[in-house]
Parts: structure tokens; C-alpha cells; sequence
């Protein structure tokens, strides 16, 4: 046995095997310390001819899906080692084989999948040019692929469509770079065969890809790279599924360009599909958003969601259906409700390709095909637009619905083996078995009695027994009147047993008919499944066609129940929007009144905002519901506002928050300046750029220079831009670049109050209220009262007087000069002077002995390293408490 566990295993060698030994599945050596860990069972060990016991952990064959699912959770893969002959019947050691293999990627189980979200497994393939990138969700049959020539462009599709498993070249690997950020993602990638890529031999590639997709009709030849990855993939989904991929029709050659292209930055800042700290749906665009019905339904809204359009005509299509939807009240409420009764067609179609469908799965079927027919009946008076193409892609699927109708019961078992699953009308040898079945000793009876009658043998009696089956019985003195084609079978002393044809074909059909029952029902169910299956692509055309109308459905039932309003996409480059609200916070916040405000962008007189004002009133909500309205309008939903004009954006960048990267080695300044530099690098005009605070990880002067170079910077770009900022020494820059805006948002101010007015106003602050917003956060009144007083003398000499400065010594400067070039040159005794006017300041506040601000007085900041830094500061501590 272990003979053969080996020969198994060395195929399998990245796998841990789940071997069959009767009722358990057993684990030998690493497999068996590995899992007993992931699994937290208990480790043994038994003999297997070695000089030490073997390690061993096992699970019972009946639960296996349960550990299954933690093992794929926690990134293992597993393959299924069944016993493929009948222990009684084989001779020596039971023939066993690999009959399935699951890994992260290739899971078919619903069980172990959220129904909502797809899971998608990738491959990727490299030359000196391009990479190459394929994906699949096996269990929708969705296959897409494409070339991207840069290295961050492709990490952020990955990261988009977020693959449970990426399969890669195990001989040339791919980028290092791309690499390390795949792993920091903590994505799990699978090395392959490199010939599977076709490196060797690209013929047998193309050959594969043959047998499942027509090459010449998609064009796919003229995509070498995006070839040899889909080649790939085709591969290794081909090895573990262990059948033919019939489910695999459509393959989708798709380029980035045809969508707006969103980084990781922007879908982690803007909340699309999950918040930034609970990743959790809730609160996210997707959770207002997603009123589906259907699973395949909330999978299309989420990647519409991930996939803004660019082309107008396509958005403009979208928006007309939903508002038909949005109108036709009747007719919105009657698909709901019909598309609730659907269930997942594109997973069952799935499981009927790979085997594993039950007969409840199959009524199930059945019972989303019913309501088919009413849905396209429904949308049969449209005479264009997508509804006309959507009724045009729906199959009513009588003829499928009637194969499995005629054949399973209503309330079949989940198992075959439970039998009682194949209706009796099906078919003619079923009835008969089952009639013998219920009927078999009436059956007895009625050939007693007609043998009595044809015989005249009063005491004939049929009787049975194991060794001889059923008889005929007759009395010694009566056998002699037995007929001649009785056939003496035992003699006793007091009667003689007898068998007929009939009686043993009667026996035949009773005994053996529960078995015969198992092994017809098995057959039935078989050759349905293979009727159906040759309809799979009809039934998938069907589910892709219902996914969309439910994805739009949605978007007519929130921009209905949210007073949502269709946008006016325009070819200007504009952002023109009345009265924006943002999506998410006023559903979360539902009993407040939610106060919206304007935006005008455009390229000539407002294409950058400067929006100053205090923490908490309200800045970067309306930045993120800017952006989130301009992705709305693109993905074809309604949009929260009063009106709204949207030019099509092409990109949104975002640059929000602040946090380190440790593992990276990364401070907060470094990660802030890694997103600024991928904005700065990639902008263009026809993009949106949402910037909340940018150089406030560094010092004041550092952090000013950056943020007034950005803006600069930007400006020239022509890129419509908002910027949130505390440096309200920027809004000098209103009138002196081309586009640049000043807005704030308003406060009212009581003595020491103030109230958040959560307005958008133009003009800009002069101050950021950071005292005022510690006291409502619950500081402590001395701290306050004490910072009160720190600010005022410290406002004596503000920077704002050399802002004024700077500007008075470069009245020449027009929107083509870089002010950085300016401050950054500031000359060191600015900053000393600036040194010295604190530490007088700190001087007439505090009561210290006059030595220690002389130790300040001679350190130069500029100069000290942070190592130096941390040193002084120590001895500036160590000198206060001594007192000197």
C-alpha cells in the first residue's frame, strides 16, 4: 500500500494527498505534520515497513468538505486520492487514483465560495516588451485576457480582479518587482510547467487553446503574450479539473484602455467594494448600490463597479435603460420579484460540467427556467436599447426546463444514493421495478392462487427461503399432479419443492429491485445530465443576459428609492454638479440632513479647487463624493444630485489618509510621497485628481514647498483637481496660476465655538480652528487654554508674513515658474531668524533657567541628523527635569 501511496504522491508532490483507506482519509509524513497543524487534528503514526513509524493524521471520508475548505482557505492545494474498484472485488491491493484536485483557484464547491463575489484564478506570462495576463472564474465560465506594458498597470489589475491563485512561469519566473508586490498582497502564486506557456513549443499551445476557443475568430494570434498566458492557464485548469472544460466558450480580449482605469490607491480611498479598516462591505459604494437579486446579478454589479466606462455611447445606453427602469415602476417590480425566484445558473452550470451537481441542484435549475419565459414576456415591447439587446440574449429554455420537469421529482434527496429521485412515469423499467417493489407479494399471492386453479392441488403453497429463492410447495400425496414443466428443485419427506420460469423471473424482478432501482436512477440521472449539458451555452447566454438586467435593476431601484438623477455626459472636459451628495454617508447617516454642495470643473477658469477650512467640517467627504458622483455617472447608474454634467474622466487619482508601510520599510511621509509621484507621473487632462492634504508628514517649510510645487505642478497639466488642505498659505495662489480656486467651508464662529456649516463657500480660511476642534473632541480645558496661549505668541511672526514676502519679491511670476524652485532656496538665516523668534517666544512663557535656552539658541535644526535629533532632544529633557 505504501508502495502505491509513493507512485501517487511523487505526481503530486505540491499537493497534499488525501488518501483513501475505507471510511477515512489518511495523511503520511509531511502532508501529515502539515495538516494536522492547519487542520488542528491530531498528529499519530503508524508502520509502514520503515525502521520509524510513519507521521500520520486522518479525517473521515463523510466530512471531508469541511477540512477541505480550511485547508484552501490557509492557500493549500489538495488532491483526492479515491479507491476506483470495489474492495470485495479486487484482488490484492484496491487500485486507487487521483480523481480531483482543488486549489485556491480551481474551488467549484459552493460551499466554500461567497456567492457574491467571483473567484478568479490568473496567469501570467513576460517578454522584454509586455506581460501577459489571463483569468478565469471556473465557475461562471468568464475568460479574459489582455497585454499591459506596464508593471504597475498590471499589479493594479490584479489587484482588481483580485485572483485566488496566479499561475506563473516556473522556469522564467516574472518580474521581481511584480513579484515582491504580488506577495505583499498576499496573492498565492502557483509556478507551472514552462512549456505549458509555450517557451519550447508555442505550437502545442495554440493547439489547446483550439479545443476550447476559435483563435481565429477573436484574433487571439495577434496577442502573442496574452497567448502564451491563456495557453497557461488553460493548462493547469485542464490538469485539475480532470475533465473537459465544455463550460468554456467565450473568451474576452479586453484592453485597459476601454475602461477608466482605477489604481490600488483609489480603490482602497474611495471605498468602492469594501471599507478601508473592517474591509467590510458595509459602507462601502457597492453596499449602497447592490439591491440584486440574484448572485450572478451582485458578481456583474461589482465588476461594473470596478470598471467605469469611457465611452460615452455605452454610458449613455446604460443610463437610458435605467431610466426606463426608473419609470416603469411596474415593470421594475415585476422583474424583481422573477429574478428573485432565479438562482445561481452560471455556478450550476458549473457543477453540471464538473460532476458534482445534486438532484436539488437540477430543480433548482428547473425552477429559475420557470420564470425565464415570464422575464423575456416582460421586456417583449422593448424596441431598443439594451432591454431589446438583453430580451434578444434571453433563451426561454422550455425545451431544458421540460427535460428535468419530466424526469425529478419536486422534493428530491440530496443524494442519488438516498434513491427516490427519478420520477416513475419516466421511464417504463423504473415503474415496473418500483410496482414490484410495492406490489411483489401480491405478485406471489396471485401465481399461488392461479397454480391451485390451473393444478387443482388444493394444498400447493409458494414459499422462500434464502438458499433456494421463491417455490412452489406440494404435498406428497399431491405430487403427482404436478404439471410437467414444474421443475423438482428439493425433495422433503412430507412434500416435494418445485420452480417455474415464471416464478424465478417474478423472484428475479423482486428481490433484485431496490438494487435495480440504485443502478437504473444512476443511469437516468447520467444521461440527463449529458441532454442538459449539450445546452449549456444557451443556458449561459441566458444567465449573462439576467446578471445585466439585474445589475440595472439595482441602479433603477436605488436611483428611485434615493431620489437619484440621471447625468448629462458630455464630450467637454467638465464636472458640472448641483447640490452633490455623497452616496454613502447619507445612508449611513440617514436620520441627518445631509447638506450637498456644488462643483464646477472644467479646464479654463475652475480647474483646481484649493478647499481649505478645519478637520471634521466636511473637506473630504465632498472630495470622495466628487470623485464616487463621477464614477456613478460612468458605470451607468444615477447620480446623487439635483443635476449633474459629466465629461468623461479617464482615470481618478487619489492621494487620502495617512499611514506607514513598515514592512516595506516605508514612514508615512515616504508612502504619502510613493502615491503622490504615481499621480504626478501618470496624470492627464482628461483625469480627476482628489489630493486630501499632501506634505504634512515632514516639516512646515518641506511640506509648503511641496504642496505649492504640486499645485504648480498640476495647474499646467490642465487636469481638473481638488485639494484639502490645512496650509491656507496656498490660497495665494488664487489669481497667480491659471484655474486655481479658492473654497472653504464655512464655520460659525461663537467666542470660543465653532459650528460646522458642512457648506462649500468660495475664498479661502485663514486659519484651521485646530484648538477649537481639540476642545470638541474632549481635550482637557487647561491644554486648550495653555495652547491659546502658545498660538498667540506664536502668530506674532507667522509664516504667512514670508508667503507675503516671497510674493512681493516675485511679482514677475506667471503659472509657468515652479515656486518651489523659490522657497526651497529660502536662505538658512530665514529659517534662523524663524529659530529665533520660537525661542523668545518660549522665553517670556516659561520660567527656566537661561542656560538652557542658550544650549537652543546654538543648535542649528537645519544641520542636525535624525539620529543628532533624537540625542538633543534627549539632553533637552534631561536638562529641563534637572533644572539647568
Amino acid at each position: 500500500m505504501m508502495r502505491q501511496y509513493f507512485e501517487i504522491k511523487e505526481q503530486y508532490e505540491d499537493y497534499i494527498l488525501f488518501y483513501r483507506l475505507g471510511d477515512f482519509y489518511e495523511m503520511f509524513f509531511d502532508d501529515a505534520v502539515v495538516a494536522s497543524k492547519a487542520l488542528e487534528i491530531t498528529l499519530t503514526g503508524r508502520n509502514c515497513g520503515l525502521e520509524e513509524r510513519a507521521p500520520l493524521c486522518g479525517i473521515p471520508y463523510h466530512a471531508m468538505e469541511g477540512y477541505l475548505k480550511k485547508l484552501i482557505e490557509k492557500g493549500f492545494k489538495v488532491a483526492i486520492c479515491e479507491q476506483v474498484e470495489d474492495p470485495a472485488l479486487a484482488k490484492g491491493i484496491v487500485k486507487r487514483e487521483v480523481i480531483r484536485v482543488i486549489t485556491p483557484g480551481t474551488v467549484i464547491d459552493p460551499d466554500m465560495l461567497d456567492a457574491t463575489e467571483n473567484n478568479y484564478i490568473a496567469a501570467i506570462s513576460m517578454n522584454e516588451q509586455k506581460f501577459g495576463l489571463a483569468y478565469c472564474d471556473i465557475t461562471t465560465g468568464t475568460f479574459k485576457t489582455t497585454e499591459i506594458l506596464e508593471v504597475e498597470r498590471l499589479i493594479d489589475e490584479i489587484i482588481k480582479i483580485d485572483p485566488s491563485e496566479i499561475i506563473t512561469n516556473s522556469q522564467t519566473g516574472i518580474d521581481k518587482a511584480l513579484e515582491q508586490s504580488l506577495i505583499d498582497q498576499d496573492m498565492i502564486l502557483s509556478p507551472y510547467y514552462a512549456h505549458a506557456f509555450g517557451d519550447e513549443n508555442a505550437h502545442k499551445v495554440i493547439s489547446r487553446i483550439f479545443k476550447v476557443f476559435s483563435v481565429e475568430s477573436i484574433g487571439l494570434n495577434d496577442f502573442p503574450v496574452a497567448l502564451s498566458a491563456t495557453g497557461a492557464l488553460l493548462s493547469y485548469i485542464e490538469e485539475t479539473a480532470k475533465t473537459p472544460l465544455s463550460h468554456l466558450h467565450k473568451i474576452e480580449i479586453y484592453h485597459d484602455s476601454n475602461f477608466m482605469i482605477l489604481d490600488k490607491y483609489t480603490r482602497r480611498n474611495l471605498e468602492l467594494v469594501e471599507t478601508m479598516r473592517s474591509k467590510e462591505k458595509k459602507g462601502s459604494l457597492l453596499w449602497v448600490l447592490d439591491k440584486t437579486a440574484t448572485a450572478m446579478g451582485a458578481r456583474k454589479l461589482k465588476a461594473w463597479i470596478e470598471e467605469p466606462l469611457i465611452q460615452i455611447e455605452a454610458i449613455k445606453k446604460r443610463h437610458q435603460t435605467v431610466a426606463v427602469l426608473v419609470e416603469d415602476l411596474l415593470l421594475r417590480s415585476d422583474l424583481r420579484e422573477y429574478m428573485k425566484q432565479i438562482y445561481d445558473l452560471e455556478r450550476l452550470t458549473s457543477k453540471l460540467v464538473y460532476g458534482n451537481i445534486n438532484p436539488r441542484d437540477l430543480v433548482a435549475l428547473k425552477n429559475s427556467l420557470f420564470v425565464i419565459p415570464e422575464i423575456k414576456t416582460r421586456l417583449e415591447m422593448m424596441e431598443e436599447g439594451l432591454l431589446k439587446t438583453i430580451y434578444d440574449d434571453i433563451d426561454s429554455l422550455e425545451d431544458v426546463y421540460q427535460l428535468i420537469e419530466d424526469a425529478i421529482v419536486e422534493e428530491p434527496p440530496y443524494t442519488l444514493k438516498d434513491g427516490g429521485v427519478i420520477k416513475t412515469t419516466y421511464n417504463t423499467e423504473l415503474e415496473n421495478l418500483r410496482d414490484a417493489v410495492l406490489n411483489g407479494k401480491q405478485w406471489i399471492l396471485d401465481i399461488e392462487n392461479k397454480e391451485k386453479e390451473k393444478t387443482g392441488i388444493k394444498t400447493l403453497k409458494i414459499g422462500f427461503n434464502k438458499v433456494f429463492g421463491y417455490y412452489i410447495e406440494i404435498s406428497k400425496g399431491s405430487a403427482k399432479l404436478a404439471p410437467e414443466h414444474y421443475i423438482r428443485k428439493q425433495t422433503l419427506a412430507n412434500a416435494e419443492r418445485y420452480i417455474t420460469p415464471e416464478l424465478k423471473k417474478i423472484e428475479e424482478t423482486v428481490l433484485h429491485a431496490e438494487e435495480k432501482i440504485g443502478r437504473l436512477e444512476s443511469e437516468l440521472f447520467s444521461a440527463l445530465k449529458q441532454e442538459i449539458m449539450v445546452e449549456i451555452e444557451r443556458i449561459q447566454k441566458t444567465a449573462y443576459a439576467v446578471a445585466s438586467l439585474d445589475a440595472l435593476v439595482s441602479f433603477a431601484e436605488v436611483s428611485y428609492r434615493y431620489g437619484y438623477v440621471m447625468p448629462k455626459m458630455s464630450k467637454k472636459q467638465v464636472i458640472n454638479i448641483k447640490n452633490g451628495r455623497h452616496p454613502v454617508i447619507e445612508r449611513i447617516f440617514n436620520d441627518e440632513l445631509f447638506i450637498p454642495n456644488d462643483t464646477l470643473l472644467d479646464q479654463d477658469a475652475h480647474q483646481f479647487y484649493i478647499i481649505t477650512g478645519p478637520n471634521m467640517a466636511g473637506k473630504s467627504t465632498y472630495l470622495r463624493q466628487v470623485a464616487l458622483i463621477t464614477l456613478m455617472a460612468q458605470i451607468g447608474c444615477f447620480v446623487p444630485a439635483d443635476r449633474a454634467e459629466i465629461g468623461i474622466v479617464d482615470r481618478i487619482f487619489t492621494r487620502v489618509g495617512a499611514s506607514d508601510d513598515l514592512s516595506q520599510g516605508q514612514s508615512t511621509f515616504m508612502v504619502e510621497m510613493n502615491e503622490l509621484a504615481n499621480i504626478l507621473n501618470n496624470a492627464s487632462p482628461r483625469a480627476l485628481i482628489i489630493l486630501d492634504e499632501i506634505g504634512r508628514g515632514t516639516s512646515t517649510y518641506d511640506g509648503l514647498s511641496i504642496a505649492w510645487s504640486v499645485v504648480e505642478y498640476i495647474s499646467k497639466l490642465k487636469t481638473k483637481a481638488l485639494f484639502a488642505t490645512h496650509y491656507h498659505e496656498l490660497t495665494e495662489l488664487e489669481g497667480k496660476l491659471h484655474g486655481v480656486c479658492n473654497f472653504r467651508i464655512s464655520v460659525k464662529e461663537s467666542k470660543d465655538d465653532i459650528l460646522f456649516l458642512r457648506k462649500i463657500e468660495r475664498g479661502g480660511a485663514n486659519q484651521s480652528y485646530g484648538i477649537q476642534v481639540a476642545k470638541l473632541a474632549g481635550v482637557p480645558n487647561p491644554v486648550i487654554e495653555r495652547a491659546k496661549e502658545i498660538l498667540a505668541k506664536l502668530e506674532v511672526n507667522d509664516i504667512n508674513n514670508n508667503i507675503h514676502n516671497l510674493n512681493a519679491e516675485d511679482k514677475t511670476t506667471d503659472s509657468k515658474n515652479v515656486p518651489n524652485e523659490t522657497l526651497g532656496d529660502a536662505p538658512s538665516d530665514d529659517a534662523r531668524g524663524q529659530q529665533m523668534e520660537a525661542l523668545n517666544a518660549a522665553r517670556s512663557a516659561y520660567t527656566i533657567d537661561e542656560s538652557l535656552f542658550k544650549y537652543l539658541e546654538n543648535i542649528d535644526v537645519e544641520q542636525l541628523t535624525p539620529i543628532e535629533s533624537m540625542n538633543t532632544l534627549y539632553q533637552i529633557v534631561s536638562q529641563f527635569k534637572n533644572g539647568k
